[in-house]
């Protein structure tokens, strides 16, 4: 059996389709599993670092909506497409599975094309253009969220790679932070902004250093590997590490008590299955998904939200101190996030998308 992924651009689309991809190998280790995606994309690193084979079609940027304009965009569309058809031929895919991104609209395209069975996966609230195209060409959606307004979608969660949603986040703290170079005794705050980084929330924890260091409180600052850090705490204790990028990142987690971040679908998904309590700082730009993804954590009591204007030095040290020097509290945070997490997404989708492909 052969089964291609479609999903490359930013973590979000790509760790799930990996994830869905480790699932699908547990299930049957001689399955050829294929991933598209961009030249431009982090699935030039991810996805050759997981073991699997990476095809890449020419990224085409979209409308945000359906509309004429869709079918105005010059011959670079059906380039893709041609592109990602050629690609299911050569491999005799017998299902794609798409998550979103640009690579995904050719995808679903050429599979329509080529008769291959389509299965549509959407991490977000607010679908975007491609799942909401590729929704209309099949019977089989699957959402992340419970809010997704997909046709004919199931509720089944996010696909989560096995180290973050099998890991048990206390019992492996002492390894963890030994693992950055943390100590085991300390309060300790991950800060995040999703893979590319956020620069207000670097900002103001850089800011924030001196008066958590004051107060007893070791960091894990992972600043994205496209951001250079103007002003770096000097060295001293506690520790204040900073990392440009962490592949192990259910190190990151099991290392904390608290988390600052971004809400990106796949952030909330990790930190909810894990049982990690955050601060949330949805991205300001966009169409306000990560707000809904971030809400019913909060409603939950699983963590905080702060609009990203509001985001300063002062609130991490008026608002963040007093919860990372309140273990009871931070205990209270942790179970509620853990009872929103879902852990077992992954085989869900894997044992859907194998009756799909069997069929």
């Amino acid at each position: 059996m052969r089964v291609v992924l479609a999903g490359g651009g930013t973590a979000g689309h790509i760790e799930p389709a990996l994830a869905l991809a480790d699932a699908l190998r547990q299930q049957d280790p001689a399955i050829g599993i294929t991933c598209l995606g961009t030249e431009r994309g982090l699935e030039t690193r991810l996805v050759p670092a997981r073991g699997y084979e990476l095809e890449l079609v020419p990224a085409v940027p979209l409308p945000r909506s359906i509309t004429p304009k869709l079918l105005a965009v010059p011959g670079r569309l059906a380039g893709a497409i041609n592109t990602a058809a050629g690609i299911l031929d050569r491999v005799k895919a017998d299902v794609l599975v798409g998550f979103g991104g640009y690579v995904a609209t050719p995808a679903y395209l050429a599979a329509r094309r080529r008769g291959v069975p389509m299965v549509v996966h959407e991490a977000n609230p607010r679908p975007g253009l491609a799942n909401r195209l590729g929704a209309r060409m099949t019977d089989h959606v699957f959402t992340g969220h419970p809010d997704a307004s997909l046709p004919n979608a199931e509720y089944i969660g996010i696909p989560l790679r096995r180290e973050v949603a099998t890991m048990d986040r206390l019992s492996l703290g002492d390894k963890a932070r030994s693992y950055f170079g943390l100590e085991s005794d300390r309060p300790t705050l991950l800060v995040f902004g999703g893979s590319q980084g956020a620069r207000s929330v670097n900002q103001a924890a850089l800011e924030a250093a001196p008066y958590l260091r004051r107060a007893g409180i070791q960091v894990l600052h992972v600043i994205g590997p496209k951001n250079a850090v103007e002003v770096e705490p000097p060295p001293g204790d506690p520790q204040y590490v900073i990392l440009p990028y962490v592949d192990r990142m259910d190190y990151a987690y099991a290392a904390a008590d608290l988390a600052l971040c971004r809400s990106g679908a796949m952030t909330c998904a990790e930190l909810t299955a894990v049982g990690l309590p955050a601060a949330y700082v949805p991205l300001p730009h966009g169409n306000g998904e990560q707000r809904l993804n971030a809400e019913p954590i909060v409603a939950g009591g699983g963590g905080i939200m702060i609009d990203d204007a509001q985001l300063s030095a002062r609130w991490i040290v008026e608002t963040l101190l007093p919860i990372l020097n309140d273990p009871e509290r931070v205990m209270t945070m942790s179970e509620a996030a853990s009872r929103l997490g879902r852990k077992d997404a992954d085989v869900t989708l894997a044992r859907k998308v194998l009756e799909i492909a069997s069929r």
